[in-house]
């Protein structure tokens, strides 16, 4: 075991962290109302992951594009205009819940502009780690930025039922808006140290190519990355659409209103951040196979016990326990990526990352989604499991 709070002392990645620590719990009670309200609004599981999906699609048709950018400019100028972006997206979306104007459409448009801002948002986040930090604390930073947003993702929902059953859904809104100022306040302090000088401009198109083709020739060359890249697509894919489940489970199996709902929530938030921690506590160790092939296999598992579930105690453990198998597995994945890529294609890595694990959310949403529509939730829980099942087992 290690000391993953070492990563703490650097006084630049310590500010940085502590304004995502606010940041994500914003994020994660705005990820609980949102589908909430669609299904309030819509009652239909096909359109909650519709939402999703445009939410996530922008990452399919552009995360490459963006690790070239994130390669050529400053981390810490496309962070600040990402979050001072998602603050006013946000906030708008906030004023219509709150004034009774809000329409499924207004979700739609603000899903699919938030998709467009963390397409360049979430490479740039990954690769700024490497800047704050001396290299031998790179692994810790990685495994405490992963522990903060699961700890988040443990309170953010519990919070996020009480206040959208006492206050209503709108306050989840606004509290994520001025969440977000917390990180551009945190970036204003820092100051990264990079070793590659960026280019400071958007290379032409046959450059663009060029530097795509590049970095994919890099991935392919190098087994490790495409093998944990592999196993990311496959859960990327099939295990993450609890925002299109959950909401649909809680009120048509188990009857929960939206405190019970945001409680199963933070139940997933436990196991995933139990699962984070165990990651930054072994994180001077190199990741064993078991993690990376066994870990996608058990959560897989965990999709068919979530489908079997019929009571609210059941379900609580099991999705804890597929918190813990996804979180554990994709913390080190991450940290897998990060410390066997160079500083030169660094980026183009982590835009790779965002491509097979957020990118292709939209299949996993609209796939859950149909199903779910058609033969209810537990039915949609045992399909994704038995898909990855029957891609990852031999």
């Amino acid at each position: 075991m290690s000391n993953p709070f070492s990563a703490l002392k650097t006084k630049d990645f310590r500010t940085y962290w502590i304004g995502m620590a606010v940041s994500t719990i914003g994020t994660w009670m705005q990820n609980i109302a949102q589908p909430w309200l669609a299904y309030k609004l819509t009652d239909s599981a096909l359109l909650i992951s519709l939402i999703g999906a445009l939410q996530y699609l922008p990452m399919l048709l552009l995360a490459l594009v963006a690790g070239v950018y994130v390669d050529r400019v400053s981390k810490k100028k496309i962070l600040l205009f990402t979050q001072s972006a998602s603050l006013v997206i946000v906030l708008v979306l906030a004023l219509l819940v709150s004034t009774g104007k809000i329409q499924y459409w207004h979700l739609l448009v603000a899903a699919t502009a938030l998709g467009c801002v963390n397409t360049l948002d979430m490479p740039a986040r990954q690769a700024l780690l490497s800047e704050l930090v001396p290299k031998e604390e790179l692994m810790d930073a990685i495994a405490l930025n992963s522990a903060v947003f699961n700890m988040a993702r443990t309170i953010g929902p519990a919070v996020a039922g009480i206040v959208m059953e006492v206050w209503g859904i709108g306050v989840c809104f606004y509290v994520n808006a001025f969440s977000f100022a917390a990180v551009v306040v945190s970036l204003l302090f820092i100051h990264p140290h990079s070793n590659v000088q960026p280019a400071g401009e958007m290379p032409k198109l046959p450059d663009m190519k060029r530097d795509i083709r590049e970095g994919l020739r890099y991935i392919k060359e190098n087994k490790i990355l495409l093998l944990t890249l592999m196993g990311l697509f496959t859960l990327g894919t099939f295990a993450l659409n609890f925002s299109v489940l959950i909401p649909v489970f809680s009120k048509t199996v188990l009857s929960q209103q939206e405190t019970g709902y945001g409680f199963l929530m933070s139940c997933m938030g436990i196991g995933s951040f139990v699962g984070a921690m165990l990651v930054a506590a072994q994180s001077k160790k190199k990741p064993s196979k078991l993690v990376l092939y066994g870990l996608p296999v058990l959560s897989g598992l965990s999709l068919i016990a979530l489908g079997l579930t019929r009571t609210y105690a059941l379900t609580c453990v099991a999705i804890a326990f597929a918190g813990y198998f996804i979180i554990r597995y994709t913390a080190t994945a991450n940290s897998t990526l990060q410390t066997n890529s160079d500083p030169e294609h660094l980026g183009r890595v982590m835009s790779a990352y965002t491509l097979v694990f957020a990118g292709t959310t939209p299949i996993g949403n609209l796939f859950t989604g149909f199903i779910a529509q058609k033969f209810g939730a537990p039915a949609a829980f045992l399909a994704c499991g038995g898909v990855i099942l029957a891609l990852l087992v031999p």
